[in-house]
């Protein structure tokens, strides 16, 4: 008798999963009443998105984003940067050949 209970509870266990399983594909979670959405949700509309309006350019700014004196520090700063790297990696290299040269002179 205890097998066919385990064989039925089984069979019940099989038949919610496929009803579940099946159910999710025809309808959207989202639009469930058990889940549900908070109040102040704002409402889903019924058609598919449309695409982005590529063409709709934001309006002309009336100033720089940067004004033109901030713009001009900020360029003397990465050219003195560049410059200081620049310098660095020179004289890295330059130190790399001569630890070179002194070890093929000391062999």
């Amino acid at each position: 008798m205890r097998v066919d209970r385990n064989r039925g509870t089984l069979a019940l266990g099989a038949l919610m999963l496929s009803a579940l399983a099946l159910g999710g594909c025809s309808s959207s979670i989202a639009e469930l009443p058990i889940v549900g959405t908070p109040a102040s949700a704002p409402s889903h509309s019924s058609e598919a998105g449309g695409y982005l309006p590529v063409e709709d350019l934001p309006p002309d700014r009336d100033q720089a984003a940067i004004p033109l004196d901030e713009q001009t520090r900020i360029k003397k700063e990465l050219l003195a940067a560049r410059d200081r790297q620049a310098s660095a990696v020179k004289d890295q290299g330059q130190s790399q050949n001569q630890t070179q040269s002194q070890n093929q002179s000391s062999k």
